[in-house]
């Protein structure tokens, strides 16, 4: 009788102590999961933009000057930033989109590129300073013309909830150029 009673205690435990994981894991997941400050702040930029974009093909040259729009919107129940951006370069279209989040857990920014004026997909990571008001990310995108990937950190100035700046540098034998900026006023 009393191995069964010290069964029944041990599988008591085993269940609560399960109960207990399971409880934690759910916890974790949805902490995870859960949208909060950061997606709240990619969530600020919603709306319709225009842009006023300069491009310098190199260092110290006079910039291209174009303008474009950017569509900017949350999804997948606000978690991501999507900004779909229509302009033109060089006389040509141009369009480009970004994904943007935060990730909960490892607590850093990550976005993608991808443009019609390539086929790759360009990765960054990075933070937000909050004194500042700007998010700093890093990463590679290919250069077609090196043949290799090239290092790149990307800037989003939040000035205000009217205005923003992002600013795209190339970083090649470890000096690094501004190759684009671009101030977006919201419509």
């Amino acid at each position: 009788m009393k191995k069964i009673v010290l069964l029944g205690i041990c599988a008591i435990t085993v269940f609560a102590t399960q109960a207990q994981d399971e409880a934690a894991m759910m916890k974790k997941w949805q902490d995870y999961a859960t949208p909060a400050d950061m997606q709240a702040l990619l969530a600020k930029s919603e709306g319709n933009w225009d842009a006023d974009i300069s491009v310098w093909m190199g260092p110290g040259g006079e910039p291209m000057k174009n303008k474009a729009t950017s569509e900017v919107k949350m999804i997948m129940g606000g978690r991501y930033q999507v900004a779909n951006n229509k302009g033109s370069f060089g006389g040509m279209p141009y369009e480009g989109m970004s994904i943007i989040g935060y990730d909960n857990a490892k607590k850093i920014f990550q976005s993608s590129w991808i443009d019609n004026m390539g086929t790759g997909v360009m990765t960054m990571e990075g933070t937000y300073d909050a004194a500042t008001k700007t998010l700093t990310l890093t990463g590679k995108g290919y250069d077609p013309m090196a043949g290799k990937d090239m290092n790149m950190k990307q800037t989003f100035r939040f000035t205000d909830d009217k205005h923003q700046v992002i600013e795209m540098y190339q970083i090649a034998d470890g000096k690094e150029f501004k190759a684009m900026e671009m101030k977006l006023t919201k419509k």
